[in-house]
This record gives C-alpha cells, structure tokens and sequence, in this order.
C-alpha cells in the first residue's frame, strides 16, 4: 500500500516536472525560427496553460469513468511519444509556419500550439486520474488532495531550474526532449505492466516509439540548427560563398536573425550598413589616425571590434558581451583575435558601472536581438552613467529597429536622450518604397553634428540621411514617453513589429 502510495507520488511529481521542462525548452527550440520575445514566451507559456487546463478537465472526465492504470500508463506513453515528435515535426512545421510570412506574434503562437498542446493536453490528465486513484487508497482527502498538489507544485519547481541551469545549458535542446521523452516512458511502463494484455500495448508502445525516434535521427541535420548552443542562444555560421564581392565572408546567425558578417581576408571591411554608419559617424568626428577608447555594449559577430583593432594597434576597445559562447565562436570561426581587447562576460550596465569617469571617447550600444531589446540599457538613468563614463567631447551611438516612419521607440528614444545630452541625432539610409521597419542609429554628445547627411569614407559608397528634425516634431505632436528603470514598456512601443506581416 506505501509503496503504491509513494510511485503515484512519484508519478504525479515528474509528470509536472517534465511539462515545466517542456515549457522551458520549448522557448529555446522556436527561437530559430522566431527569435526570443515576450511574444514568444507569452505564447509557449499561454499555450502550455491551456494544454495543462484542457488536460485536467479531461483527465477528471476520465477518473468519473474509473480509468485506472491502463489510460495512465498509455497517456504518459502517448505523452512520451508526442513530446519526441517535436523533434520530427519543427523542421518541416517551422519552415511551414515561418514561410507563411505572418506577424511574429502569430508565428510564435502557431508554432507552440502545433507543437507543445498535445504533450501539455496528455500530462495534464496525469494528476486528477492520478488523484482519483490515490483516493481509493486513503480515505484522509484533504491530506491526500493537498499532498499531490504540493508534489505537482514541487515538481514544476524541480523541472523549471533542472531545465534553465543544467539540462539545456550542458545536454541542448534536443537531448532534453529525448530525456524527457526517456523519462516519461518509464513511468508509462511502471504502469503498463501492471496491467492485463501488457504484452501487446507494450508491443504497440515500443514500435511506435521505434518509429519516431528513426523519423527524429533521420530529420537530425535538419533538428539542430545550432553549431554551438550556449545559455542564452543558438549559435550559427553561414558560409557566403556565393557572393559576388567578396568571397571569403562569413556570417553570425544569433537565434533566428543574421547578427553581423566578417570578411576574413580583410578584418576592416564594414559589410553591415549600420556598422558603417558607425563608422563614419565617428571618423566625422575624430582624426583617422588618432588612438581612440571604445565600450562595446554586445559583442555579436565582433564586426567592429576587429576592424577597429586592425585599423589602429593604440585603439583601446573594451567589449561587453554577455554570452561568452558568441565570443568562442567569433574566435573560432569569424577571424577574431582578441588579444589586443578587454572582453568582460557579463551585463554592460554592470560593467560600464566598473569603470572610472570619462574613461571612454566612444560608447556604442549594440546589443539589441532584433525585437529583442535590453530596456533596461535604454533609460534615463543608465543614460546618466553613460554620461560620466564617456569623455568630454565623447560619441554615445546606438542602433534600434523600428517602424518607419513613425517610430514609436526612436521617438521615446530620442526623448530620453535629450534630457542627459545637448544634441542628439537620429539616422537612416534613405528607405525603399516598400520598406515598413528600418535600422536607427542615434547620437548623443555634448558636441553637435554640423550636417544634414554624411557620405561614407571608405568600403561601399553609402549616405545616410539626419532626420532629427522630422523625429522632433513626431516626438512633440504624439507626446514620446521618457523611458526611465521603473517605466520602461519597450514591447508596447514596438508592438507593430511583433503583429504586421514579417519582411523577408
């Protein structure tokens, strides 16, 4: 009777902690085809929600009907197989879903539901027949009721921090569904063979299972997009053979979104317009030959870093990046050498805090994910230590994407600058006809720009066009928000982003 007692326990305890595992993983495996959002995570955890409601409510139905060890043993069966068929499904259904050219918000939401309701849906069933069954079995309901809530509780506690701190982090995305899959069979077969004709329904499991597990290695090339998956990305290299310029570059692919190319066989060449706005912005300011100090704020594909380095042996860079992985594969397959930087693996705001007054002449803030955007890099507050870490006549510039032309975040942006710095500038190539999102770069300093549009110095001829006057006006007329620690609402700023039709 203990024993019963203790593998329901046992059943209702890793049944929860696999969901939440499923849960966390879920967010990391859409992510290359959908990046890393509130939009995303809004979708995985809703979508898992009501996978876990429908689930309890049928799995109840279930109990009235005296189900017993047989629908739970081939529901965590069934469980077992659906979660290992995300593996055999993402490729086909992601590219499927992701082709459809519909709004991220729509994309992420399609892909959790074709993917994770069925698995949520099968290990909701799980704790109210469970329940049902531990019932029968001790007769104390209140004690009983509240012991296997607590079990489930401490099991979603257990299967939250075993996913984000070990599981992912040292095994990847893809064999955690496979132990998750692992998992959630032995509790299927526990209670399978407890059962009369377990010999066929255990035939039954096992070739199915067979089948989804030759599907998944078949489609593996496919299944793990990732060269390197680090804490908080996947990581990929593109080779750009095909280029017709150049024909040694290659490219940084950070989730879903091509982070930076490097020509390896000229670490100065700017291949990216806005690192080349950059670039240019500051050469307008400073003499060429002149020893500068950088802060980088995100590393990325190392793009400008290393021409920087090349360029100049006296440039002092420092670069915080805060995934140290981006750094490994920047070294090991984009050509950079940073022997001649300070790289610091942590959070910028932390480690710009580390650094004496005016230490830098230029700070450039890269560090947006595409809609992905560290809010908190973005306010009055951290605009004021940027402001006593850069030097007198320093450059403060930052890259943002958003809608053109009415940028709701470049006009709060804008804003928020102004009230830490005495000229701010807002600038863009000019944009296609068909263009709806666009790539800002903004300057701050103490020191203005005496013109209305600059023309790139070296590499690709380029122009790129000051429309601070026009974002002033929108700023005044639409009454643009100052973006501070406690208020901050990014998200709802670039919300056209996450629910128009993507542009491919």
């Amino acid at each position: 009777m203990n024993m019963l007692k203790f593998t329901y326990g046992t059943t209702v305890f890793l049944s929860s902690a696999m969901l939440m595992v499923l849960e966390i993983t879920a967010g990391r495996i859409i992510a290359p085809y959908v990046g890393n959002s509130l939009y995303s995570w809004t979708s995985v955890i809703g979508v898992v929600l009501a996978g876990l409601s429908f689930g309890n409510w049928f799995g109840g139905r279930l109990a009235d009907r005296n189900h017993g060890h047989a629908t739970l043993g081939i529901t965590l069966g069934i469980g077992a197989l659906t979660s290992l068929l995300v593996l055999a499904l993402l490729p086909v259904y992601g590219n499927l879903i992701r082709d459809q050219l519909l709004s991220l918000a729509w994309t992420s939401l399609l892909l959790v539901f074709g993917l994770f309701l069925v698995p949520a849906i099968l290990l909701g069933i799980v704790s109210p027949l469970v329940t049902t069954l531990y019932l029968k079995i001790d007769e104390s309901i209140g004690r009983s009721i509240g012991l296997l809530h607590a079990l489930a509780a401490t099991g979603s506690i257990f299967g939250t921090f075993a996913a984000g701190f070990l599981f992912i982090q040292w095994i990847g995305t893809r064999w955690t569904i496979i132990l998750v899959s692992g998992v959630l069979i032995f509790l299927s077969l526990y209670w399978i063979i407890r059962i009369p004709h377990r010999a066929s329904l255990l035939m039954c499991l096992l070739a199915v299972g067979f089948g989804v597990i030759a599907i998944t290695d078949r489609m593996n090339g496919f299944i793990a997009p990732c060269d390197l998956e680090s804490q908080y990305y996947c990581l990929r290299i593109i080779e750009n053979n095909n280029q017709s310029d150049t024909q040694n570059t290659r490219s940084l692919v950070i989730d879903h979104l091509i982070h930076g190319t490097n020509d390896l066989d000229d670490p100065e060449s700017l291949l990216t317009p806005y690192i080349h706005a950059m670039d240019t912005l500051i050469e307008s300011r400073y003499s060429h030959s002149t020893p500068l100090r950088y802060f980088f704020m995100g590393g990325g594909a190392y793009t400008y870093p290393r021409a920087l380095s090349a360029r100049h042996v006296d440039n002092e860079i420092v670069v915080s990046e805060i995934d140290r992985a981006v750094t490994q594969i920047a070294q090991s397959d984009l050509g950079l050498n940073i022997s001649d930087m300070t790289i610091h693996h942590d959070d910028s705001r932390y480690t710009l805090r580390s650094y004496d007054e005016n230490s830098f002449e230029v700070l450039i803030l890269d560090a947006f994910h595409d809609v992905g955007v560290p809010y908190h890099l973005l306010t009055q507050e951290f605009n004021g230590l940027v402001k006593t870490r850069i030097a007198k006549n320093g450059l403060y510039l930052i890259n943002a994407v958003d809608q053109f032309p009415n940028g709701a975040l470049i006009r709060a942006l804008l804003k928020t600058l102004k009230m830490s710095f005495k000229h701010v500038g807002v600038w863009i190539e000019r944009p296609s006809d068909t263009q709806d999102r666009l790539t800002y770069i903004l300057s701050a300093s103490d020191q203005p720009f005496k013109f209305n549009e600059i023309e790139s110095k070296r590499g690709v001829f380029r122009v790129w066009y000051n429309i601070t006057d026009f974002v002033e006006d929108q700023t005044q007329r639409h009454n643009a928000i100052t973006l501070t620690d406690d208020y901050a609402p990014i998200e709802r700023l670039i919300s056209i982003l996450f629910t128009s039709a993507k542009q491919i």
